[in-house]
């Protein structure tokens, strides 16, 4: 791997445009799985509730089952400081657009004063959820709403034995949602700070619940509520007054920017519409336009893994591309001429190739990962399907392709802005809604879910194949 940082100094520089490519930022830059899998962790690394608390709970009133999914009530319900309260094992995660639980009233005993709703970490354990501050509750005695006060309001229905009730945070509105049976019920603002806890309470003979965490399905269509909740939010941007042909103008650039003539001339064709003038500067040709067959042909090379053109090529036509023999360009190009010898299972043309115009690089720390990983394959019988199989896959053609495309791009006399080169409009649109929504997320106390694109396209495709 080449880090962003370290590259720097390799970069790509343009003396004719005195513009500097970091290839390592692009949209493509190589991913293993294991990195992709680390980085899906990271941001999904978040303990869920999963069972009840034997530690923090009111346990003079009430005794949780072994399985540490069911509380009964064991107190004397003589006053409103008796209740059995339970609290999950952990606090509501809060990275993700909802979160939900359910109760099931086994037994609503002998006043039905069984409750469910969400806790702070210091709420005091002998009283139902609602009546202190940073609390929140639904209660069956009375179907009324308790929020950090021990006065009700008018919500919904009561709830006795056999019924299942549900209790959630809507991230996207910030607002705690209730469902009984399946149905939703109502919602309230939710106003409360900080980390909550699922909660469950029982308060008189013989009340006993049982919790669903998620481990079975729900009674609620949760999932049916979370899409419907994100269409809701994406109603309010389709809205908004757009230029009819603004779609046909994003897309027309990112295929103008890397390159892609062919699928560029059969998008005009089948949109049946003269191109778009340029919206950014005034100009009748968009500076995209800038070496377009070139691009056109030094993708397709790269693409195909005729490396040995591609250099001739750029010699030709870009020679301050390749001028620095040290350069992240120079190397990426090297690498994947590399890693075709390994493809073709040319073994010893890989390692005469390596020593001629790889051992240049190993004091070069920028390159040392990718370096590594690419000698590496030699160990294998099999590389396309070891751990580092992924450089022989087509996603890493593609990188040194947009790397390269980049590096042509940076050579245009009459660009302004060097980051043109790098991200097309789309790209620059995709990574400005990611910083929103991380944005959008801190206004709420970082609650919610943030737009990550390579998440909607893994859910994309999940969705495609079921």
């Amino acid at each position: 791997m080449v880090t962003n940082q370290e590259a720097e100094a390799a970069s790509v520089a343009a003396p004719g445009a005195g513009a500097t490519v970091d290839p390592m930022r692009l949209a493509s830059r190589w991913r293993s799985q294991a990195e992709w899998a680390c980085a899906a962790a990271e941001l999904e690394a978040e303990p869920a509730p999963s069972e009840l608390n034997t530690v923090n709970s009111s346990g003079l009133f009430s005794v949780v089952s072994t399985d540490k999914f069911s509380v009964k009530y064991l107190g004397s319900d003589h006053h409103g400081h008796d209740v059995g309260v339970v609290q999950a094992d952990h606090p509501a995660p809060t990275r993700r657009a909802v979160y939900y639980f359910e109760m099931s009233v086994r037994n609503a005993g002998y006043k039905g004063q069984t409750s469910i709703g969400f806790t702070n970490e210091s709420f005091k354990m002998r009283r139902q959820p609602g009546w202190e501050s940073n609390s929140c509750g639904y209660h069956g005695d009375d179907g009324q709403l308790y929020v950090d006060q021990g006065k009700g309001q008018a919500f919904g229905p009561k709830f006795t034995s056999g019924d299942i009730i549900g209790a959630g945070i809507n991230y996207l509105s910030q607002e705690f949602f209730f469902t009984k049976n399946g149905a939703q019920v109502g919602s309230v603002p939710k106003e409360i700070k900080g980390p909550l806890y699922p909660t469950v309470a029982v308060h008189s003979q013989g009340e006993e619940l049982t919790v669903n965490f998620g481990k079975e399905p729900f009674c609620f269509d949760i999932e049916g509520y979370i899409f419907e909740e994100k269409m809701r939010q994406q109603s309010v941007s389709d809205k908004l007054n757009l230029d009819p042909d603004i779609s046909h103008w994003i897309v027309r650039s990112y295929l103008l920017h890397y390159g892609y003539q062919d699928t560029l001339n059969a998008f005009d064709m089948a949109n049946a519409t003269d191109p778009p003038t340029n919206r950014q500067n005034g100009h009748a040709e968009p500076p995209e336009m800038y070496g377009l067959s070139h691009r056109k042909l030094l993708r397709q090379l790269i693409m195909s893994g005729d490396i040995d053109s591609t250099f001739k090529r750029l010699g030709e036509w870009y020679p301050q591309v390749i001028k620095d023999e040290k350069s992240v360009i120079c190397f990426l190009l090297h690498s994947q001429r590399f890693i075709e010898y390994i493809r073709a299972e040319q073994l010893e043309d890989a390692v005469k190739y390596g020593r001629a115009n790889l051992a240049s690089f190993l004091t070069h720390k920028a390159f040392e990962g990718l370096l590594k990983d690419s000698v590496a394959l030699l160990a294998y019988e099999k590389p396309a399907e070891s751990c580092i199989g992924y450089l022989m896959d087509s996603p890493q053609r593609e990188f040194v392709a947009d790397a390269v495309n980049a590096a042509v791009l940076s050579t245009n006399p009459t660009m302004k802005d060097p980051e043109s080169c790098l991200y097309s409009c789309l790209e620059r649109l995709l990574r400005q809604l990611t910083v929103c929504s991380f944005e959008r997320r801190a206004f709420n106390n970082d609650q919610g879910d943030a737009f990550l694109l390579h998440k909607e396209v893994q859910n994309c495709e999940r969705s495609r194949r079921s």
